[in-house]
This record gives structure tokens, C-alpha cells and sequence, in this order.
């Protein structure tokens, strides 16, 4: 089974799926719907149409440069049956498909870490601007300074009513 890829949008189209369009001098074009067919025929290019792969990767939305791509390139070389050697490229198939989705992950990480950059920015200019809605933040030396003064305050009032007490007794 043969899954082709679509020439404007690049995603798979399984067998009986899509559209064939054959130029004059004999150029297969595959398409995977008639989305696809009518951009094409409308001359739109699919790296400025925003939900074609090539967007995606010419913005840098995608991972485009990797060396696991290159095993997915066709090759046109016909290769003699050999049961050890489809084996073998069947576990690394698998073992790539691992490779490639961690890497992909870590570059949306990475993509998502500058948004997140932005965003705290933005967070911090808006509470400079409207610091006035704000209330002060208190530091723990200043609470135990107001602490420290009441209990002064609160002694010398003591001290006073003692005073005042000694000079009524006498």
C-alpha cells in the first residue's frame, strides 16, 4: 500500500482517496481533497495559505530541518527481498518515529517558552500601569517594626497609668 502526499497541503492520501491532476507534459499532481484542487487551480501559493505544512514550516511553526526527514524521502532503487533486512528497517521505522516525535515536542517547548516570555512582559507592563489599584507590598521587617512600635506604645501607656496611679496614691 502506497500513501502519497498532497502537492499543495502535504498530508497523507491512502489509496482510493484524492484527486489526480495530469498536466500536458505529463506532471502528476495528487491532491488529497477538493480544497486542495481548487487552491491549486486558483494559483495560490501553499507557503501563504496558513493550513498547508509548507506554511507551518516556512514560519517556523514546524520542525523543519532534521536528519530523521531524510528517511522518508523516496527512493527509486529496487531492492532484492530480504527478510533480516525488512526486519530491520521495520525496528528502525519505529525507533525513528520515537526520535522524531520527542524532537518535535522539544521544539513546541522551545516555541511555547518565548510566548510565555511575551506574556510575563505584558503582565508586568500592565501592573505598572495600573499600580495605583495595587496595595503596597508589606516586607516582613516592616511587620515586625509595627509589631515592635505597638508593643512600645502599649508600654509607655502602662507606664503612664502607673505614673498616674503613684500620684493618686500619694
Amino acid at each position: 500500500m502506497r500513501i502519497e502526499k498532497c502537492y499543495f497541503c502535504s498530508s497523507n492520501i491512502y489509496p482510493g482517496h484524492g484527486i489526480n491532476f495530469v498536466r500536458n507534459d505529463c506532471k502528476m499532481f495528487r491532491f488529497c481533497r477538493s480544497k486542495c484542487h481548487k487552491s491549486f487551480k486558483m494559483k495560490r501559493n501553499p507557503r501563504k495559505v496558513k493550513w498547508t505544512k509548507a506554511f507551518r514550516k516556512s514560519h517556523g511553526k514546524e520542525l523543519a530541518i532534521d536528519s530523521t526527514f531524510e528517511l522518508e524521502k523516496k527512493r527509486h532503487v529496487p531492492v532484492k527481498y530480504n527478510r533480516e533486512l525488512w526486519q530491520n528497517t521495520i525496528h528502525a521505522m519505529k525507533r525513528i518515529q520515537e526520535i522524531r516525535s520527542r524532537r518535535q515536542n522539544q521544539f513546541i517547548k522551545q516555541r511555547l517558552k518565548a510566548g510565555k516570555k511575551l506574556e510575563l512582559k505584558d503582565d508586568e507592563k500592565e501592573v505598572e500601569h495600573h499600580i495605583h489599584l495595587i496595595e503596597p507590598k508589606v516586607t516582613e521587617e516592616e511587620v515586625y517594626n509595627a509589631a515592635l512600635n505597638k508593643t512600645k506604645q502599649k508600654l509607655k501607656e502602662k507606664q503612664k497609668l502607673l505614673e498616674v496611679e503613684s500620684m493618686d496614691m500619694d
